[in-house]
């Protein structure tokens, strides 16, 4: 059998039950355009060919390939890409509309995995994945709390963000030494916000985390005047935790409105 590789980050899911709750959350449809994410053993693929006609998984591990297709000759329609998930563009799949994606994501990118795929947002129906407890509070975060910060603004920018439920480390092999948690990403069907250039909006928000300690209007201060806050009706005084959504998308639009003029 396959050993978990520390350099993958590999943690392999068997526990029944965690398994079937992630199907009843996903519930696949026969049609669905489903895409896995780090198969692993195939614990969460062989279900979910019990759904669905066709199923595309992305393994980075090339040892593990032989193990999925042996496991899934009998179980349905299999296609196993070998490839850095990271460097992967869904734009090159046969059928690379109204994806659903799933995945166990290898907690060392989980984080750089998610901005990965908004890129190829208006490809994607929904994302199901189990993550590092810690990163899924951090993604549905709400403003002024601990744990909201830059992914929680640029994810839920994208995508309804929910917490389904906590993954205990007994359910893999081997255990991790932290939580679990699964979450739905489902894109939004129109922008939540009006962003005139995501570059200028995206920076503002890297930059107000980057110094998270400071008050918003020092943070921002080598990007915008304090006057542009004023403009937005946000307290110079806040801090980047404390700035919403739609505070960060006024600032952007008015950067952008100043450059131009």
């Amino acid at each position: 059998m396959q050993r978990p590789r520390k350099r993958f980050g590999q943690h392999f899911l068997h526990d029944r039950n965690i398994i079937e709750r992630i199907l009843a959350a996903i519930d696949p449809g026969q049609d669905d355009n489903l895409l896995e994410i780090g198969p692993g053993r195939g614990a969460l693929t062989l279900p979910l060919l019990n759904y669905c006609k066709q199923l595309t998984v992305v393994e980075l591990d090339r040892d593990l390939i032989p193990v999925l297709q042996q496991r899934a000759v009998q179980a349905g329609n299999l296609n196993v890409i070998n490839a850095d998930i990271l460097k992967f563009e869904l734009d090159s799949l046969p059928h690379s509309g109204n994806l659903r994606i799933v995945g166990n994501l290898p907690y060392n990118i989980s984080t750089p995995l998610m901005f990965h795929l908004m890129d190829s947002i208006t490809n994607i129906q929904d994302m199901h994945f189990m993550v590092q407890k810690e990163v899924a509070q951090r993604i549905v975060a709400e403003v002024s709390t601990r744990s909201y910060g830059r992914l929680s603004v640029m994810i839920q920018y994208f995508c309804n963000c929910q917490y389904l439920f906590d993954v205990l480390p007994a359910s893999f092999t081997p255990p991790p030494k932290v939580d679990s948690a699964i979450i739905r990403l489902t894109p939004h069907d129109a922008p939540v916000v009006s962003i005139k250039d995501f570059t200028i909006f995206s920076e503002i928000v890297r930059t107000a985390f980057n110094q998270r300690r400071k008050t918003i209007s020092n943070a921002l201060k080598s990007m915008l005047l304090a006057e542009t806050l004023d403009d937005c009706n946000i307290d110079r005084r806040l801090r980047a935790e404390n700035l919403t959504l739609q505070d960060y998308a006024c600032l952007a639009n008015s950067v952008l409105a100043g450059s131009s003029s």
